[in-house]
């Protein structure tokens, strides 16, 4: 058995100061390590306008690589600008994913914009930096995975990866929306695609991970890690309604393949769960693993799905 021992919140966007656009959450850790510190990506929200409506932006911190609790920088500006009228990303790029691809680096996000009948509809873009991922410019206007006959909406929480050449992509699709209590709440379940070039995506059209806690389930954020020999999946998971409080709110799950597309749920084996007080006393979700000087991180929100920021854990005992 393995657990995760949790470090603490290591960075609170309410500390940032002369960065109008970022005042709230950093939602969605992704990491791109280099030499000297470990970059984290994130999405952030200004306050809302005079009708409550919020936009989101992709942004990043850097922090010390031999004490990830230093801060040693926070992007002046978004990595990404916000789509034209009526394109895809119109409203807001959240989440984003990482990974560098030869002498760039590329960035998978949602795109997101308003609706009339539900609040949203989401589709995952593609973009590329030639600057150490300072900043990105899109391949185009529209998204490179959107919806679908079998994929109706909400394409999102992108996570990419490569594995023996081949690029994959984990990511959440709708499934439905339910109307609770006058408002509409989405459905989505966790989906795979692959790619041989990274661009052009062939989809596997199933759900890869079984509903545990009720058929509604709804499913986010899935990591895919190799360890030991086989392929580890950390992802988080809520109740379909009532669920931005701590009894059905977001928590952390896991799943083992030898395959990547069969995939065994166990979430006793998650090794993570809320504290019994602090800053993620209420819930735990987006999960990102990664590598760092001989050690395993969990990057990850606590309550109210990172406003206040993201945390680490680091791994006691081996991914087996």
């Amino acid at each position: 058995m393995f657990k995760w021992k949790k470090l603490g919140k290591v960075f609170s966007p309410q500390a940032v100061e002369g960065r109008s656009w970022l005042k709230e959450f950093a939602q969605a850790p992704a990491t791109l390590v280099f030499d000297d510190f470990l970059r984290v990506y994130f999405s952030c929200r200004p306050p809302a306008d005079e009708n409550g409506q919020y936009v989101s932006y992709s942004a990043y911190v850097d922090l010390d690589r031999t004490d990830l609790f230093k801060v040693r920088h926070v992007g002046e500006q978004p990595i990404l600008s916000l789509g034209g009228l009526g394109e895809f990303d119109e409203f807001g790029t959240y989440p984003v994913s990482v990974i560098r691809a030869g002498d760039e680096v590329r960035a998978y996000y949602a795109g997101w914009t308003r609706c009339e009948s539900v609040p949203f509809n989401v589709a995952i873009g593609c973009a590329t930096s030639r600057d150490q991922g300072k900043t990105f410019t899109k391949l185009g206007n529209g998204p490179v995975l959107s919806y679908s006959p079998d994929e109706p909406f909400v394409l999102s929480g992108p996570k990419i990866r490569r594995f023996n050449d081949v690029w994959y992509l984990w990511y959440i699709a709708g499934r439905k929306w339910k109307v609770v209590m006058d408002r509409a709440e989405p459905v989505y379940k966790i989906r795979m695609a692959t790619s041989l070039d990274g661009i052009h995506w062939n989809k596997l059209n199933k759900d890869l991970i079984e509903s545990r806690i009720e058929e509604d389930e709804a499913q986010a954020s899935p990591d895919v890690f190799y360890a030991n020999g086989k392929y580890h999946m950390f992802f988080c998971y809520r109740y379909s309604s009532h669920y931005r409080g701590k009894e059905n709110g977001y928590r952390i799950g896991y799943a083992s393949s030898s395959n990547l597309t069969d995939w065994v749920r166990d979430d006793t084996k998650a090794g993570i769960g809320v504290s019994d007080r602090g800053w993620d006393a209420e819930m735990v979700s987006y999960p990102h693993v990664f590598e760092l000087d001989g050690k395993t991180y969990l990057a990850y929100l606590g309550d109210q799905v990172g406003r206040y920021g993201f945390g680490l854990a680091v791994l006691d005992g081996i991914l087996d």
